[in-house]
């Protein structure tokens, strides 16, 4: 293997910044094209034709296009190019496996494919994808491709929108929303061809997805009901392990990356990987053609909008053309992710700054650079205390080739690793399975109201037997299920099965009614469940601060959400008052978009609307009753939460959850500086980075408990 060495530094005026120099060595290791082919029984390798290299690849990009340029950038996809062999393996196996490199057009190409032979008959092609941004822009790339309006021949269903009709043909949906279909008609009738994208990423709904649809298929044979067509794609995966799953299928190796990516590694361990992307970045910006754009892979929001700024600042002095900065995270609204796809201004350089969302699927036009920090942001649950950890762990090798192919999806590329070959090397192939390490009452209720018995369910990985029984009981505690043994939903839990939202909020929404407070129930959950509002710069953190008082509640957070919702409702300039307010616009718009979505179900339930006006206890009587496992005490206090600990702040003060978590408040919380600690709190998180946090907590009387939740609070406080 070839190797050279490669010194990149900050320019001069770096310090005028604030940002020391630094020098971070790169290995440099040409990375000639893998071919996948692999001498196993029941595999196929199917070769495509050299490619002559030209550069206008444009797979899924958003732009205006001639039918001319669209049908030449499909003939250049390798897919394309084998597509008569690949139609023929399509036709004989109704399951396969497709290992297609990031590049190759499988996602956009084979739909069209299947449809312009009419392979799918009378029913439609399902293509799922793991995130919204995917599933909404390949569907937008693969109408202009057909040359067809979206939502028509083909069209999209994402949570909170659904751009389909009953003409669509090719349709581009989250793993959640088929998950949902599935609940209304577990065979997937409509469906003749259910083509699994990315299955590699192995979300909870991609694996609860895979034993639907293998259940499906196989009961629609036994019934000779329509057959049902399977096909499993991705770049990357445990074949062996998704092979032997579905029943030693057939699996066809396409080969061919569209164009190459050299990759560099850090000869020297990053200690701060946020600073290292922040110096490689400018490293790059003044020897680096403007039309090429950086793509660098962060780990949340947070993170992601304070390198941003310090981007910014930087850029007023550092050599090199203009600069576009765009986030791209999952909390970020749709019309905001798709500016990512729009083109800078002539000269300009765009850098976008991702979370894993676009390591898959997507082709973002003209990164020709990948700037990967190597780590991902990654939660686990403990079942028995109810604490989620969030934690900064180091990628796999499988996430590493994705966000690397990045940068050759529409030219040769380049990917420089922000950590050493060795390090690369010591790492798991793949990453460990959502459905091991995150709470499951959500699938599960899914899952039983498809008509699926969660005990004997065929999971490819199956979850742990704590984590299956802590959710069950659960949701036999929010009214959801009769029993544990054999669950069955029960009305109410048909009612919270129609939310596509956590059980416990579903719970808080049916109850609202009941203590006149739905309007604000709406309003509360739909801010939950979007990201955080307030935003807090880095140079005027004192006066975000100041100005957040205004909206702060002594009840705590969650009435501190409701007063920021309500003010920003009846704001005439929204976007000029959040940023006078120091408000995420972004996250309040989203928030505002999913109430609409929440009202429009509750009126089909014909829930009465009404509100509780300033008789906020009431509306916290209601959250408790989704939340009631969400409890916490103050630590030493007399019986079951009382005046203990009165002369200490809240920031200071120890509190015990009922599965024996020792936590604390967070800082940024509004009964942080309160004085005396609140005896009892209701928290909507339980946090454990470096100490364990509750997140967004309010103060609650203990006494409701008993009233809301009898038999919990018994046993909560034997517990204790």
């Amino acid at each position: 293997m070839d190797s050279k060495y490669a010194s990149f530094g900050v320019g001069s005026n770096s310090k005028a910044n604030g940002l020391k120099r630094n020098q971070i060595m790169l290995e440099n290791i040409k990375v000639k094209k893998i071919k996948l082919s692999h001498d196993k029984p029941g595999t196929t390798v199917i070769n495509k034709t050299e490619s002559n290299g030209h550069d206008n690849v444009k797979d899924n990009k958003i732009v205006k296009e001639t039918a001319q340029d669209l049908l030449e950038a499909r003939r250049q996809l390798p897919v394309y190019m084998v597509r008569n062999r690949l139609l023929e393996e399509i036709r004989k196996n109704e399951t396969m496996i497709l290992i297609g490199e990031t590049g190759s057009g499988k996602t956009t190409q084979i739909p069209q494919l299947i449809h312009e032979q009419r392979i799918e008959g009378s029913g439609a092609i399902a293509v799922t994808q793991p995130r919204r941004v995917a599933a909404i822009t390949i569907a937008l790339r693969v109408a202009a491709e057909m040359n067809t309006e979206i939502g028509s021949i083909v069209g999209y269903s994402v949570r909170f929108e659904d751009v389909t009709s009953p003409r669509t043909k090719v349709k581009y949906l989250t793993d959640g929303m088929l998950l949902r279909e599935a609940i209304i008609d577990p065979l997937l009738k409509k469906y003749s061809v259910i083509i699994l994208d990315e299955a590699h990423e192995r979300t909870v709904s991609t694996d609860v997805l895979f034993g639907i649809v293998k259940l499906a298929q196989k009961d629609r044979n036994e019934h000779k009901l329509n057959p049902l067509k399977l096909i499993i794609m991705s770049a990357t995966m445990d074949v062996d392990a998704f092979r032997k799953y579905f029943n030693n299928c057939n699996v066809i190796y396409l080969e061919g990356r569209t164009f190459p990516v050299t990759i560099y590694h850090s000869k020297m361990k990053q200690d701060d990987y946020q600073y290292a992307a922040i110096c490689t970045i400018f490293q790059l910006h003044s020897t680096t053609p403007a039309n090429h754009d950086f793509l660098v892979f962060l780990t949340g929001q947070e993170e992601i909008e304070t390198v941003m700024y310090n981007i910014k600042q930087i850029a007023r002095e550092a050599p090199g053309p203009p600069i576009r900065v765009c986030p791209l995270y999952a909390g970020l609204p749709a019309a905001k992710q798709l500016q990512v796809w729009r083109d800078a201004p002539p000269g300009t350089r765009k850098i976008i700054l991702a979370t894993n969302i676009a390591e898959a699927s997507v082709t973002i036009p003209r990164i020709k650079c990948v700037i990967d920090t190597g780590v991902v942001k990654e939660r686990t649950w403990c079942g028995g205390t109810g604490a989620e950890r969030l934690a900064v762990r180091a990628s796999s090798q499988a996430a590493g080739w994705q966000r690397a192919g990045r940068a050759g999806r529409t030219a040769p590329g380049r990917a420089f690793r922000l950590f050493t070959a060795a390090d690369f090397a010591a790492r798991p192939p793949h990453h460990t399975p959502e459905i091991v390490r995150c709470p499951l009452a959500s699938t599960l209720l899914l899952l039983i109201a498809a008509g699926a018995e969660p005990t004997s369910f065929p999971f490819i990985d199956a979850p742990p037997t704590d984590s299956v029984k802590a959710s069950l009981t659960l949701l036999k505690e929010l009214g959801a299920i009769d029993n544990e043994a054999s669950p069955k939903l029960t009305v109410l839990g048909k009612k919270m099965s129609m939310f596509p939202i956590d059980p416990k909020y579903s719970k808080v929404l049916l109850s609202a009614p009941e203590y006149n407070c739905l309007d604000e129930a709406l309003s509360l959950v739909a801010v939950l469940s979007s990201e955080n509002l307030f935003h807090t710069p880095m140079h005027k953190r004192e006066e975000a601060i100041k100005v957040k008082q205004k909206f702060l509640s002594p009840l705590g957070d969650h009435i501190t959400l409701l007063n920021v919702f309500k003010a920003f409702c009846k704001a005439p300039l929204k976007k000029q008052w959040c940023k006078e307010n120091y408000l995420n616009h972004k996250n309040l718009t989203y928030a505002f978009e999913v109430r609409q979505q929440l009202l429009a179900i509750c009126q089909k339930l014909n829930m009465t609307v009404s509100s509780c006006g300033q008789a906020h206890d009431q509306l916290l009587k209601c959250l408790l009753c989704g939340l009631f496992t969400n409890c916490a005490w103050l630590r030493g206090a007399a019986g079951a939460g009382g005046a203990g600990g009165a002369g200490a702040g809240a920031g200071g003060a120890r509190y015990v959850t009922v599965g024996g978590a020792a936590a604390a408040l967070h800082p940024g919380g509004a009964l942080h500086t309160v004085r005396p600690a609140p005896g009892a709190l209701l928290y909507s998180e339980l946090l454990v980075t470096r100490r364990t946090y509750l997140l967004t907590a309010s103060a609650i009387q203990p006494q409701w408990l008993h009233a809301v939740a009898p038999q919990y609070a018994r046993r909560a406080r034997a517990d204790r």
